[in-house]
């Protein structure tokens, strides 16, 4: 399951939004609406975590010949 970030969209412009984490399948539709308030909200885009490396990678290392 993926976390996604949600913000609400207050009717007010001089309101600030309010974030909030969800648990979703990949496969579940986005929230239209905050659970706790029933405000319309939007999912936002952040940069992921992938899986990253430093040093060498284990295909280019030297390995002893058989």
């Amino acid at each position: 399951m993926a976390t996604y970030v949600y913000e609400t969209i207050p009717a007010n412009s001089q309101e600030q939004p309010r974030r909030f984490e969800v648990r979703q399948k990949m496969s579940d539709p986005p929230l239209k609406t905050d659970p706790q308030t029933g405000e319309p909200v939007r999912r936002i885009i952040t940069g992921g975590s992938g899986f990253v490396t430093h040093g060498a990678s284990i295909l280019s290392m030297k390995t002893r010949g058989r």
